[in-house]
């Protein structure tokens, strides 16, 4: 039987730990998804706007850059054309025909723009250069099959692509038509490469932007970055796409061939002819944004950490209070058992000491009737007379203390008890030190008393009281069953006060419980063999008498409990009694 409960026991403390486990687990991962889903759905809306927003800021700030540099290339242009434009329409093909006179007018045109201009030439309708200005031998060029002068002598103005000719440096023309008695000349200017290029070569933002311009065949018109070879495909979709887009800038995001995804920017220059490509890494043009993301995953990291942590401590403690609480339930449960069976026991002690009283009161008397017999002349001469006598005696003693026995049974048993009467505090005590004094032998505790003489005799619920001082005996002869010691009791009086005190030479209570001694369901004793509910009990007798109970103790010291009551008559009860009325 013993083998088989604590298996039973082994099981349902199995059982509970895998209860409370799994308690555990629904408790952190409710906590951990209930905050994690507000956080994480505010957290990626804050992004989202955040990336729109952004997109929106680089998409401005590119259409506003290449927009503003497309106009400052076409105004260039237009501004170059306009010089050789003006040319021929002041001079005549004789006067520009002149070495000299064109030398001075290319010079008037470098010291104005910068040397923007290279050389000048004057070409006829067969193509020959008749007069050159310039650094290069190009006197007497014919030109008649060039692509460009074709193209000139179809139009009023040309301008080229950048392309090496005669001299093999990258360059490009600006070609004026003019007429001389009734045949069709051209005015060409060329442009400086390096100055024209560096107008495209300046644009730049961040550690990977930078700007070109391509003609419809996808071909350079200026130097691209040297550590930078763009792929092409990218570019021959945008100017597949431009015929709409002309005179305005379309912005797209997209991988090239390389792998790398980019950001590009165009408008068309040159009426559709050019196209101006800012091209910059996506990391570098949303590098912002990739901040505020590392930022935003950094503080979600932390705050995943602090929600798990906080979550596995709160799952923790809540876990723990339930399975304190069940332990308190199972402990009232228990209680509520036992308090069932002292009442059980309380009414058949009751009944079994009024069975026993009434026997005893006929073996009293019958002892007193034979004593009485015994005083006949019959018997006073017997032998054994003396000893008759005795043992007559010890049953009249022996009786009357069966009878106290049974009394002090009925007076712990009934209810009727607690009704508050007159008594004296010594004569109380001194039958609780008589019930306890075996049970203190049995655990070799001595109980002493030092009660002072001539107390006033107080008002209250007997049956209470003993309750108090027995709880406080049994409480000490617990703490020093193991090692034994002395318990010692006294009363005294001071003014409007009786004390008493109950002492002992035991182990003593940490300071650490000595706050919450009085509290309900606190006990150090092992489960099962303490309710925490005795010294609460003790508390509220003795507030509701109008009194106090103070505790001192020392660890390995002792522990002494001091009892005050007021000494109140009958006058002072009934005055209280009519006031609550």
């Amino acid at each position: 039987m013993e083998h088989n409960s604590q298996g039973s026991s082994v099981r349902q403390n199995v059982s509970s730990d895998y209860f409370y486990h799994l308690l555990t687990r629904k408790i952190l991962f409710t906590i951990i998804i209930v905050s994690f889903t507000p956080m994480i759905m505010v957290t990626s809306i804050i992004l989202y706007r955040f990336q729109m927003s952004s997109r929106e800021k680089v998409h401005a700030h590119l259409e506003e850059l290449v927009q503003k540099h497309k106009q400052n290339i076409d105004n260039f242009l237009r501004e170059r054309l306009s010089n050789i434009r003006i040319m021929v329409g002041r001079f005549s093909f004789e006067e520009l025909s002149d070495q000299s006179f064109l030398q001075e007018r290319l010079t008037v045109l470098q010291k104005e723009y910068d040397y923007v201009f290279v050389d000048l030439g004057v070409i006829n309708s067969q193509g020959l250069q008749v007069a050159y200005a310039g650094p290069f031998k190009l006197g007497k060029a014919l030109y008649s099959k060039a692509d460009w002068f074709q193209k000139a002598m179809n139009r009023a103005y040309y301008k080229s692509d950048v392309f090496l000719g005669l001299r093999g440096l990258p360059h490009f023309i600006i070609a004026v038509k003019g007429n001389w008695k009734g045949e069709d000349w051209i005015l060409r200017a060329t442009i400086d490469f390096v100055a024209f290029n560096n107008l495209v070569e300046n644009i730049r933002i961040g550690k990977t932007g930078f700007a070109f311009i391509l003609n419809k065949e996808g071909e350079f018109q200026t130097k691209p970055r040297i550590n930078i070879t763009p792929c092409k495909d990218p570019y021959m979709d945008l100017m597949k796409n431009g015929s709409s887009a002309e005179y305005g800038v379309r912005i797209v995001e997209k991988k090239d061939e390389c792998e790398n995804k980019n950001i590009y920017a165009a408008a068309f220059l040159k009426h559709g002819e050019w196209m101006l490509v800012y091209q910059q890494r996506y990391s570098d043009a949303y590098s912002d944004f990739q901040k505020a993301l590392n930022l935003a995953g950094l503080l979600l990291l932390l705050g995943g950490i602090g929600i798990i942590t906080m979550a596995f401590i709160l799952s923790k403690r809540m876990v723990r209070y339930i399975s304190k609480i069940d332990v308190q339930k199972e402990i009232m449960n228990e209680q509520i058992v036992e308090t069932g069976k002292l009442a059980s026991v309380g009414e058949l002690a009751a009944g079994i000491a009024h069975e026993i009283n009434n026997p005893v009161a006929i073996m009293v008397e019958e002892a007193g009737w034979i004593e009485d017999l015994l005083e006949e002349e019959d018997f006073k001469e017997g032998e054994n007379l003396d000893e008759f006598t005795r043992a007559l005696k010890q049953i009249n003693i022996q009786g009357k203390r069966c009878k106290e026995i049974t009394h002090k049974l009925l007076s712990f048993a009934r209810k009727t008890d607690s009704t508050i009467k007159e008594i004296q505090i010594n004569d109380l005590i001194e039958e609780i030190v008589a019930l306890s004094a075996q049970r203190g032998k049995y655990n070799n505790i001595s109980i002493q008393t030092n009660l002072k003489d001539d107390l006033p005799r107080v008002k209250l619920s007997q049956s209470e009281l003993q309750q108090v001082l027995l709880n406080l005996i049994n409480n000490a002869i617990d703490a020093m069953a193991k090692a034994g010691g002395n318990i010692d009791i006294t009363s005294s009086s001071e003014k409007d006060q009786l004390f008493i005190e109950v002492a002992d030479d035991g182990p003593g209570i940490p300071k650490a419980n000595l706050a919450r001694i009085f509290d309900p369901f606190f006990t150090t004793k092992p489960v099962g063999k303490g309710t925490g509910l005795g010294l609460s009990i003790c508390y509220g007798i003795i507030t509701k008498m109008g009194g106090d109970i103070e505790v001192r103790s020392i660890v390995d010291g002792g522990t002494t409990f001091r009892i005050k009551i007021p000494i109140r008559t009958g006058e002072d009860i009934e005055s209280e009694n009519r006031k609550k009325d």
